[in-house]
């Protein structure tokens, strides 16, 4: 027939309004994979192995955390579950805590429940005191911080540690000070510490210790603990430097004045009379070295010879016994003084002809006349100068020393 087409050349009535491609891919969707048109077969089918098909998606249960029910009945069941739990720990540390405090196996019955150990110079009734109202108080009661720091409050103890042994145990461990010089309060003899914290001991036991330490004045128990310990850290020093060769030269030293921190005062013990010896707060070690190759030479030039000033580089100060009035100015550790000036230190009362008031010579009239000097020293006719610059220096020595001290009461405050 004329309106009829084949399969291969012709398309539907309804096809003939559709686009060319449109008509490609529905034949192409209705074709089966070996290319056949299956009858039946739907133009587009479900994959079962889709997880985004509507069939999967209806028999899929919805998941979430073991803990957290979907239904509302089992979240229920779950806070009342936590609730009892809760309630049980609660319960159970009220009753724990209860027979811990009213169980008598607890209590520290007596001082016997309480140990010690480290104990030499402090004794257990200085110790007792601080866990006196601790007795027949339960152990866990107790504030073993508090106890601790009031037992480092007394003067000996340096460290203390305190713990509970059960059921009914306190253990103290102690660690003593350890003193390393004498120090000197009014007409007592008592120690000190490095931290400048003053020990009393009684002297029988400074005998049974046979301590052996210079004595320490300047160390005030009213001043402020910084400044003690600033005090105490210049003595260290010193000491450290003069046994730094392994010769113990420190056990030369008899007393020692730390009233000013940046020049310790050392008096040297010498036949006829003690030297008060300047060591500054510096080269300790070189300065007593200067000193002991000196100072016989000192001693038999000036039998008057008090003071002995080391805390300068190329010079040194030679002051004599009070009332002499003379002071001398020593170059390289040689002193020098004319005849002049030696006859007035011989005779401090009424001053010879060629010297002044204050002690210092000054040149004779008669230029024939020359003073005895030794090699290094400087002329006597600079001792003015060298006065005046003695005066600049002690007057800023006394201002550093007023800056440190209102440093030191910052610190203390």
């Amino acid at each position: 027939m004329a309106t009829q087409r084949g399969s291969k050349n012709g398309s539907l009535i309804w096809e003939d309004g559709a686009s060319p491609e449109s008509r490609f891919r529905r034949v192409q969707q209705s074709l089966s994979p070996s290319g056949r048109v299956l009858p039946g077969m739907p133009l587009e089918m479900p994959d079962p192995d889709d997880d985004d098909s509507p069939r999967r998606r209806r028999y899929e249960t919805p998941s979430g955390p073991w803990w957290r029910p979907a239904s509302k009945a089992g979240r229920i069941f779950l806070g009342l579950v936590a609730l009892l739990v809760v309630a049980a720990l609660v319960f159970s540390y009220l009753m724990v805590e209860h027979f811990l405090q009213r169980d008598a196996r607890f209590r520290i019955a007596g001082t016997s429940n309480i140990e010690a150990t480290g104990l030499t110079q402090v004794s257990r009734a200085e110790m007792l005191p601080v866990f006196g109202e601790d007795i027949g108080k339960n152990i866990f009661f107790i504030h073993l911080s508090e106890r601790r720091k009031q037992l480092e409050q007394i003067p000996w103890v340096q460290r203390a540690t305190v713990m509970r042994l059960l059921p009914h145990q306190i253990r103290v461990n102690i660690v003593e000070r350890t003193p390393i010089a004498f120090v000197r309060q009014g007409q007592q003899i008592g120690l000190v510490d490095a931290d400048g914290v003053l020990l009393s001991m009684p002297a029988a036991g400074m005998t049974q210790h046979n301590y052996s330490f210079p004595v320490l004045t300047g160390i005030d128990a009213r001043d402020p603990q910084p400044s003690r310990r600033a005090r105490m850290a210049v003595y260290q020093r010193l000491i450290g430097e003069l046994d730094s060769t392994g010769q113990h030269l420190s056990e030369q030293i008899s007393e020692i004045d730390l009233t000013d921190p940046e020049d310790a005062r050392v008096l040297m013990p010498e036949q006829g009379g003690d030297i008060l010896a300047h060591f500054g707060d510096e080269q300790f070690l070189a300065r007593y070295q200067r000193y002991k190759a000196h100072i016989a030479e000192w001693r038999q030039q000036y039998p008057r010879l008090a003071v002995v000033d080391l805390r300068y580089e190329e010079q040194v100060v030679l002051e004599m016994a009070p009332g002499s009035g003379a002071t001398v100015t020593a170059g390289d550790g040689k002193s020098s003084l004319d005849q002049a000036g030696a006859a007035g230190s011989a005779n401090p009362s009424k001053p010879l002809a060629g010297t002044r008031s204050d002690g210092a010579a000054k040149a004779p009239a008669d230029p024939d006349h020359k003073p005895q000097t030794h090699p290094g020293s400087r002329p006597a006719s600079k001792s003015a100068l060298e006065k005046k610059r003695e005066a600049d220096r002690r007057a800023a020595q006394a201002r550093k020393m007023k800056q440190f001290n209102a440093a030191v009461n910052g610190q203390g405050q």
